[in-house]
Parts: structure tokens; sequence; C-alpha cells
């Protein structure tokens, strides 16, 4: 079940990238990761989002992982965009122990996580991270 979290994770973000092109509003990444994992039977986390990526590493807009296709700003031609399914095997509210550091599924399940910067070019999404 660990391994399923993981694969369906990376295809949340692929799912993610793919319809993160010019027009197609933010929602619509949010959409396309929330869909593909419910649908797998997992929690999609709602304290954490990607963002977008400028002079500063996190700048607006906020990219949730959940979300409705029409919902929220366009997506415009050279955004950096930082997209980042985080995907629960139990519930998906989050608890940060007193380190301020670790962060934990307030059941203590599993969850997985994975991110990709892409910069929309030609008004498709380009990844430039590893």
């Amino acid at each position: 079940k660990a391994q399923k979290l993981i694969n369906v994770t990376r295809e949340c973000l692929e799912n993610a990238i793919n319809v993160a092109v010019v027009d197609n509003k933010i929602g619509a990444i949010g959409q396309a990761v929330q869909e593909h994992a419910e649908v797998n039977g997992f929690g999609v986390v709602r304290d954490m989002v990607g963002h977008g990526i400028g002079v500063d590493p996190h700048m607006e807009p906020r990219i949730p992982n959940y979300g409705k296709k029409n919902k929220g700003p366009k997506i415009v031609e050279g955004a950096a965009l930082a997209i980042e399914p985080m995907i629960t095997m139990g519930d998906y509210n989050l608890k940060i122990d007193p380190d301020g550091w670790t962060v934990r599924t307030v059941d203590d399940s599993l969850a997985a996580h994975f991110e990709h910067t892409v910069v929309i070019v030609k008004g498709q999404p380009i990844v430039v991270t590893a």
C-alpha cells in the first residue's frame, strides 16, 4: 500500500503538470491532483500548497492540491510554478512536532510528496527541476 501511495503521488504530479497550460486556471492543477488521489483512495493535504516562484522562493499564486478547474487565477505565459502534491494514506489534516519543523498527519498515517518547478513557455509547462 505504501508503494501505491508513492506511485499515485507521482502520477498526481504528472497529471498536474499536464494541465498547467496557458489560459487554464490554477484550480485545474488542484483538480487534477485531487481527482487522481481520491479515486485511488487517498487523502489530499489542504494545509500546505504549491506556489509561484520569482524574486522570492514562495510567491503568489498559491497552488492548492484540490479544487475546481474553473477557479483561481489564469495560468499565464512565463509563470514559474512549484507544483507539489502531498497525498496521505489516511487523514489529510496535519500537526507539527514540538521541534517546529517535522510535519505529520494527525493520525500518523503515511504521506508522500513530490515536487517540480515548471515554467510556462509557448503555452506549455517545461519542467526545470531534476
